[in-house]
């Protein structure tokens, strides 16, 4: 339970840096932030974890990289969702995707 809440916390972190220095990229608040990790977070569990199960042979096929393309799926229907999260286009939707991808795997290399 400690470990989803500081994951949450750390996405909220690294969701506000990324607002913070990428350019069409806005959130209102550290706590709106902190919205977007939770709802990301229950969008990625529940709609996500069904993506990636029938996709399974494109992600083995592209080596896991199509795994991106699905969190940046689910980062636009978390931007679709939220009123204080906003992000400009599609190939900024796919950078930051990247970016929180990058984030999450760092996070699970030190817990």
């Amino acid at each position: 339970m400690i470990e989803q809440i500081l994951h949450i916390l750390y996405l909220g972190g690294v969701i506000m840096l990324i607002a913070r220095f990428m350019p069409g990229v806005r959130v209102t608040s550290y706590g709106t932030a902190v919205l977007v990790a939770i709802v990301y977070a229950i969008i990625n569990f529940t709609l996500g974890s069904l993506l990636k199960l029938l996709s399974l042979p494109f992600i083995i096929l592209t080596l896991g990289i199509f795994i991106v393309f699905i969190n940046a799926f689910l980062l636009w229907l978390t931007d679709k969702l939220l009123d204080n999260f906003e992000i400009d286009n599609f190939p900024t939707t796919f950078i930051v995707a990247i970016l929180i991808t990058l984030a999450e795997i760092l996070f699970a290399s030190l817990v």
